[in-house]
């Protein structure tokens, strides 16, 4: 089996989420879209692999937003027409944050900018938590998705809608992925003006995910372990959800 990773940028790898597809025996084949120094001009041009050989797709987050057509329209516009083709081949995609924004986007649904950003470790409400457990789980977006029609929404909280269900698909508002080592880079990278700018401490979201790291790491596997088996994909393929 073949897993096609989108990561929109250098510092927001799959982490735990590539780790746990590995571990069901599934080859990994990482897309990089913007390297580090292009980051302050992201308008890169990218050829995305073809999907023929790929059982899923994941689409990971982004600094920025799924309206972003100006500035990222470069790659964002035929990022959408992947996901478009992928749901049309019937290729489950997992997407995280701006990846969940993304289907939504490509799908039907719509992103916009949220009421208040959410920045931090949060628990949610979920309707199956065999799906998604309550958390907490790692925020960090300033936008939020309406979903595509015949979207079922299993999780929320105040600020958003937090997951949902659109055939083979799950998208999730939160981040499964991160650790100590990601956030470090996101905060070095212009993240900590921004959490700053908008009332959040970098310090206490560090140490906050350094007491988290470890439960949130399982967490995602568990994440992982539900795709994966409501799709009939990965060693718990058996499990029926």
């Amino acid at each position: 089996m073949r897993a096609l990773v989108i990561q929109h940028d250098h510092v927001s790898p799959p982490g735990p989420i590539g780790d746990r597809l590995r571990h069901h025996g599934i080859d990994v084949d990482h897309h990089e879209i913007v390297p580090a120094e292009r980051f302050a001009t992201p308008g890169v041009t990218t050829q995305f692999p073809s999907l023929a050989n790929d059982d899923l797709v994941v689409i990971m987050g982004a600094p920025w937003s799924a309206y972003d057509v100006d500035l990222i329209g470069s790659w964002l516009l035929p990022e959408l027409d992947l996901i478009r083709e992928a749901d049309a081949r019937g290729i489950p995609i997992l997407g995280i944050c701006f990846g969940g924004q993304l289907i939504s986007a490509a799908l039907g649904g719509s992103v916009a900018r949220a009421e208040r950003p959410e920045i931090g470790w949060v628990s949610i409400e979920t309707d199956d938590p065999s799906w998604v457990p309550e958390g907490p789980w790692f925020q960090w977006h300033f936008d939020c998705w309406t979903m595509p029609p015949d979207a079922r929404e299993i999780a929320r909280d105040e600020v958003a809608s937090q997951a949902y269900l659109l055939r083979q698909h799950l998208a999730v508002q939160f981040h499964p992925e991160l650790t100590v080592e990601m956030l470090a880079g996101w905060l070095g990278n212009g993240g900590d003006v921004a959490a700053v700018k908008a009332g959040f401490d970098p310090a206490v979201l560090m140490e906050d995910t350094i007491a988290n790291e470890e439960a949130a790491r399982q967490r995602a596997y568990d994440l992982v372990d539900s795709f994966l088996a409501h799709n009939g994909l990965g060693e718990k393929s058996q499990v029926n959800l």
